[in-house]
């Protein structure tokens, strides 16, 4: 049997412990804190933000994120922390007052072309640099509306990151 700080001990690694926070064996999971889904994506609300080692302020800052609007998946959630992870896999514990809901995703393929309408051979808008930062207008069937500086069109969800490839959003 446990002794009462030993349970403590345990909940509390069960809640931060990386491999806990993303591992997901069948449905979507939701958050203890927000009940929310989990992972789930999110945006940077500042232009900066440390990502640290454990959901407090005493943890060690792995990572120092500074593009505001930068789309991230939330994978965890202990307190008033989220535990993201960025394009690149890497992450840590951000506060949550450092995150919106407002949907962003970030482009993947170098020159992804913008189109007019949800369709392959539509004319095109414009062409992305891997690594540019859009809005989500709306999304179905594989393709995103997205505004870049004002200019608005459609990608395909297979060049960014930031919305699953069969997500819905209107």
């Amino acid at each position: 049997m446990k002794t009462p700080i030993l349970a403590i001990a345990a909940a509390l690694w069960a809640a931060v412990s990386p491999l806990h926070a993303t591992a997901q064996s069948g449905p979507p999971s939701v958050g203890p804190e927000t009940g929310l889904p989990l992972p789930r994506f999110v945006s940077l609300k500042t232009s900066e933000a440390r990502a640290r080692r454990g959901p407090s302020l005493t943890h060690r800052v792995d990572w120092l994120y500074t593009r505001r609007d930068l789309p991230l998946r939330v994978t965890g959630e202990f307190e008033h922390w989220r535990r993201v992870e960025d394009v690149e896999g890497e992450g840590g514990w951000i506060h949550y007052s450092l995150l919106s809901g407002v949907r962003t995703v970030l482009v993947t393929e170098d020159m992804a072309p913008m189109r007019s309408r949800p369709q392959p051979q539509a004319p095109e808008v414009a062409r992305l640099e891997n690594g540019v930062i859009g809005h989500i207008m709306e999304c179905a069937a594989g393709w995103c509306r997205i505004s870049v500086d004002g200019m608005r069109g459609w990608v395909e969800t297979t060049a960014l990151w930031g919305v699953a490839p069969d997500e819905v959003l209107d």
